[in-house]
């Protein structure tokens, strides 16, 4: 059955079938090639996408397109451009600040490109940046938006693997930091070799104005990191606040949203989480029948067996996660990996806070590495350039996470430092 299933996934990949159609089809194969009842089909979607924390995906995707309608988003550009926009490369500088503080607040990269590329690919094309590299640096500091939390991956992670949200929360802020620090140091190194953005501080407004300008737009990660940290409300629960303070700002408050808005808002909005859902639903079954088939077992015992060490089990896991995030999708990759590998991971003494960490940053590449980098479509669409003409720019961006992603991988007083001293005093 397991043969079978993983011949239909990978035959269904090389024939271009959208990820969501191939898990369902590999699985509903492996049903019926196993000799069990279909209604297992139905049940295990059902069960897959009947959970709580889940509610939390569609509210962040409508926060997101709130703030990017509502002004929000405009503005937290002109605040993170006061602050970094006056040095040379300041303005893709600013680009990296703008998506890590955006990133407290939408929980989705592909929501971070949309919302924050409209404004600043056009603003970096207008400064003599290279298109390409307009949409290369975007897609790369979209990938923020997976890491700082609140995060759906994190959430889909701890759903599957049976670990704290609000401590994988917690401990996203760390890898968040280094990432957006190390590409903000990037920007401006390679600005100074290529001789570019010498006038990005023009139209720069002073910090005290673009701050009282952003003001409501910068309480709101306040309000939603604040609220979970706090005890107030819970990770799901934080997703509907964030929707109703972006309703509130952005109609009342701004003004920029009107009743007429609301539905082109909420259809794209019920779009996305759809294609989410229906992902999960199909990894779901496709993870119960994997799992009724004893292939995690086998999987853990061979990574035993091979691995000898943590350090090497956590370098054979990277390389094999930076691959399949190149070919899968990283939601439906977190939900049939993290049951198989967490465990495996823990018996190795491996924290599995750690771990999920690991497994969220390194996915994440695979939504800026072709073929099917989700973030490289929105970048491209954005900056209305053919996927091809950004891979070379792309390069040095990959490898600087890449760099980061080792340190997050051995260094894991980064991700559990702050875990530690809020939740283990």
């Amino acid at each position: 059955m397991t043969s079978a299933m993983l011949a239909t996934m990978v035959l269904c990949f090389a024939l271009s079938v959208s990820v969501a159609v191939s898990i369902g089809l590999s699985a509903i194969l492996g049903i019926q090639v196993g000799g069990a009842n279909m209604l297992i089909s139905v049940k295990e979607m059902f069960n897959a996408i009947n959970k709580f924390p889940l509610a939390a995906i569609p509210f962040f995707i409508l926060a997101g397109n709130l703030m990017e309608t509502g002004g929000i988003s405009r503005r937290l550009v002109e605040f993170a451009k006061s602050i970094v926009g006056g040095v040379q490369g300041g303005l893709p500088m600013t680009c990296v600040l703008t998506c890590m503080i955006f990133a407290a607040v939408s929980g989705s990269s592909v929501a971070t490109t949309f919302a924050i590329g409209a404004i600043l690919i056009p603003a970096l094309i207008k400064h003599g940046y290279p298109t390409s590299y307009a949409a290369a640096l975007q897609a790369t500091s979209a990938e923020l938006g997976v890491i700082i939390p609140p995060s759906i991956p994190m959430i889909l992670y701890g759903v599957s693997a049976e670990v704290s949200i609000g401590e994988l929360f917690i401990a996203g802020f760390g890898p968040g930091l280094l990432i957006g620090g190390a590409l903000m140091l990037f920007c401006w190194v390679w600005c100074k070799y290529k001789g570019w953005g010498k006038h990005d501080g023009d139209g720069r407004l002073p910090f005290g104005k673009a701050f009282l300008q952003a003001g409501w737009a910068l309480l709101m990660p306040v309000i939603i990191l604040g609220g979970i940290y706090g005890g107030v409300f819970t990770p799901t629960e934080a997703s509907a606040v964030a929707v109703f303070y972006a309703l509130v700002v952005g109609m009342l408050v701004y003004r920029e949203i009107n009743v007429r808005d609301l539905y082109a808002i909420l259809r794209k909005s019920v779009i996305s989480s759809a294609v989410i859902m229906f992902i999960i639903a199909n990894a779901g079954l496709f993870a119960f029948l994997i799992t009724r088939a004893g292939v995690p077992e086998a999987i853990g015992l061979w990574l035993q067996g091979v691995l000898k060490s943590p350090g090497m089990f956590l370098l054979g896991v990277n390389a094999a996660l930076f691959v399949i995030g190149m070919f899968i999708e990283t939601s439906a990759s977190i939900i049939v990996l993290a049951p198989i590998l967490a465990p495996v991971a823990i018996h190795f003494g491996i924290d599995p806070v750690h771990f999920g960490l690991i497994m969220v940053v390194n996915l994440a590449l695979g939504m800026i590495t072709p073929p099917f980098g989700v973030n490289l479509f929105a970048a491209c669409t954005v900056a209305k350039i053919s996927l091809d003409r950004i891979i070379t720019q792309l390069i040095p961006f990959v490898l600087v996470v890449l760099a980061c992603l080792m340190v997050i991988t051995y260094v894991p007083g980064l991700s559990l430092g702050l875990r530690d001293l809020v939740y283990h005093r």
